[in-house]
């Protein structure tokens, strides 16, 4: 099978088990495309991996955690701060362009942006909640 180049910020990809690699061309944040996904790769469990890269123009209105898995972060252009509440305490990344964070399984977090920017992310696990973001952070 010959690959192809991808845009990396609409053809996301899904990293299943026994490392297995699958384009997901046109992929949306719709709820009906999301519960396909799901649907999709759902002998892969807890061992998928969603990699996608993210335009980040703005500050989080939102805390999310990630509940079946680690996320991990990587800052391609502009600046943010990742922000993580572990043990109701508040801690903040700088991220700029290189730089990455671990959002570990079951760590609130959200972030600040200063420079909008690209981020690469490697999530696991199928589970992620939201709340909102109270005026301070």
């Amino acid at each position: 099978m010959v690959s192809t180049a991808f845009d990396l910020t609409n053809t996301f990809i899904h990293l299943g088990r026994k490392a297995v690699a699958t384009e997901l061309p046109d992929f949306s944040w719709r709820t009906d495309y999301l519960a396909d996904y799901l649907r999709r790769f759902a002998e892969d469990g807890l061992d998928a991996r969603l990699v996608g890269v993210v335009h980040i123009a703005q500050t989080w209105s939102h805390w999310e955690c990630h509940t079946g898995g680690d996320e991990v972060v990587v800052q391609l252009s502009g600046r943010s701060d990742v922000i993580q509440e572990i043990d109701g305490q508040h801690h903040t990344i700088t991220l700029t362009p290189g730089l990455g964070v671990i959002n570990r399984r079951g760590v609130w977090h959200t972030s600040d942006v200063h420079e909008p920017g690209e981020s690469l992310f490697i999530v696991g696990g199928r589970r992620t909640i939201y709340r909102p973001r109270g005026p301070a952070a």
